[in-house]
């Protein structure tokens, strides 16, 4: 007979070995990205970095981060971040309030939420949405980078199902004490939901601060650009009459590897920063969140 305390001990040596391979396949790029970030480019031309740099410098970053149109495009999407996961966050609530109420207390929840489900499966296009946002004037403003994607879909059907996992005595003894609808969303309902809150502004966050095509195609000044559309054109179409001498010699000790690589790391630093302090609530509501009663 196979000792069973053997056999756990085979089954949680997989597990550690398969979470280590795990996590080594989701850091070792970074790490790389990093190296090729900090190394010079006549090494990365020739391949020899790996994961560690070679020949240290900070060049990529230096000529990331001097040009003036980069501070414009930090501030466009700090902008688009407060206004936009506001926005985004208050709808969502509003939205899945009402669609987590049983049939017979709210008889439009079933057609509603298929009016919702809809919108995930089929979605008017580029062209048209690209109509709408201009013949409603908002080109070339911060609205065309909130309203379009202000209400995401999946955000309400997981804050939807999570609503339905709060127990209903605890709103039954609300309204039997003289409650309505607002006071229990606003005091009861919604302190009860941070890890799902979190949930929601974690995707809101990294929705809005890595989109980067509607900025191209909404804004008509690259003043208006947010950061990944500045970062995305930074080499596409760089202006050869704001390059001056310096610039120019900065631009022959960096490659398009290093530059891309700084980039990577400069867009990734918001969200890491604001990630680990959500990171349990993240948890806890994409779990929660995503289980029907």
């Amino acid at each position: 007979m196979v000792d069973r305390s053997l056999g756990r001990k085979i089954f949680r040596a997989f597990n550690a070995f398969g979470f280590v391979l795990y996590t080594a396949i989701c850091i070792l790029p970074m790490v790389h990205i990093l190296s090729l970030s900090l190394s010079a480019s006549i090494s990365v031309t020739a391949g020899e970095v790996s994961l560690w740099p070679v020949d240290f410098t900070l060049k990529s970053y230096q000529y990331v981060l001097q040009k003036t149109q980069f501070w414009q495009s930090m501030l466009v999407s700090i902008k688009r971040i407060f206004f936009g996961v506001s926005l985004s966050t208050v709808i969502t609530v509003l939205s899945a309030y009402p669609l987590s109420k049983p049939k017979k207390d709210f008889r439009a929840q079933p057609v509603l939420i298929w009016m919702f489900v809809f919108t995930m499966l089929f979605s008017g296009g580029m062209i048209p949405t690209y109509m709408v946002v201009r013949y409603t004037g908002l080109l070339n403003s911060m609205w065309s980078l909130i309203l379009p994607g202000a209400v995401q879909v999946f955000n309400v059907i997981l804050v939807m199902n999570f609503f339905r996992n709060i127990p209903k005595e605890i709103e039954e003894s609300a309204f039997m004490d003289g409650a309505g609808h607002w006071l229990i969303l606003w005091k009861i309902v919604l302190p009860m939901s941070l890890p799902i809150m979190a949930t929601i502004i974690v995707f809101a966050v990294v929705g809005n601060w890595n989109a980067w095509f509607d900025g191209l195609i909404y804004m008509n000044d690259s003043k208006n650009y947010p950061m990944q559309t500045y970062l995305q054109s930074i080499l596409i179409q760089p202006n050869v009459k704001l390059i001056t001498k310096a610039r120019a010699e900065l631009m022959r000790s960096i490659n398009n590897r290093t530059l891309k690589a700084a980039q990577v790391f400069i867009a990734a630093i918001p969200v890491l920063m604001i990630y680990p302090f959500l990171q349990g609530y993240f948890v806890t509501g994409i779990t929660l969140g995503g289980v029907k009663e």
